[in-house]
């Protein structure tokens, strides 16, 4: 007969036997049905994917192929968004796109981050942390950008192909470079 301990450790497992079929399953049913072209038609069915694993996505947006966008959940799209080949979105956090916004070919957009431990300890084990990341009305996001756990890029701002997001963009200004940095206001 099994302790309670044994038992205890043989539920985790198989648990965390399921968890990890889950995951497999919607990402392989996420590239699939992302790999499909950007008519109107498989962007509605891409949005109502998305959806259905606890996304918010609004009218119109469009999804080039290759988006990769896990794990879903927290994730809250406005009308009218473009979302480019290579597109890569990291919900673990939050991650909300205003509407009229255009994200770049190749941006990564990350909402979450491993811990790092102190003293020298097993990174495996450190532990994940969340940040949101907001992206207002009317911003473009040029190609190859990422943006980092917890920044705010404001309505109207644009961000130059190639810059790395690591500080909070004012809206209507235009940002460039690694670390991005303010090149001028819009006028």
């Amino acid at each position: 007969m099994r302790t309670l301990d044994e038992q205890s450790d043989m539920g985790q497992l198989a648990s965390g036997r399921v968890k990890s079929f889950l995951v497999i399953s919607y990402e392989t049913v996420m590239t699939l049905l992302f790999s499909l072209p950007r008519y109107r038609t498989l962007n509605a069915l891409k949005g109502r994917f998305l959806e259905l694993s606890g996304a918010r996505i609004g009218k119109r947006v469009v999804f080039y192929p290759g988006v990769w966008i896990a794990p879903g959940r927290n994730l809250d799209i406005g009308d009218d968004v473009t979302l480019a080949g290579g597109v890569i979105i990291g919900t673990a956090g939050v991650v909300k796109i205003g509407d009229r916004s255009l994200i770049g070919f190749r941006t990564t957009i990350i909402s979450g981050n491993h811990t790092v431990p102190p003293n020298r300890g097993r990174i495996f084990e450190s532990g994940f942390a969340r940040q949101p990341v907001v992206i207002g009305n009317d911003v473009w996001v040029g190609a190859n950008v990422i943006i980092l756990p917890g920044r705010t890029i404001g309505d109207g701002a644009v961000v130059a192909a190639g810059s790395v997001v690591t500080k909070n963009v004012d809206p209507f200004t235009i940002v460039g470079g690694n670390p991005a940095k303010l090149i001028r206001q819009r006028t």
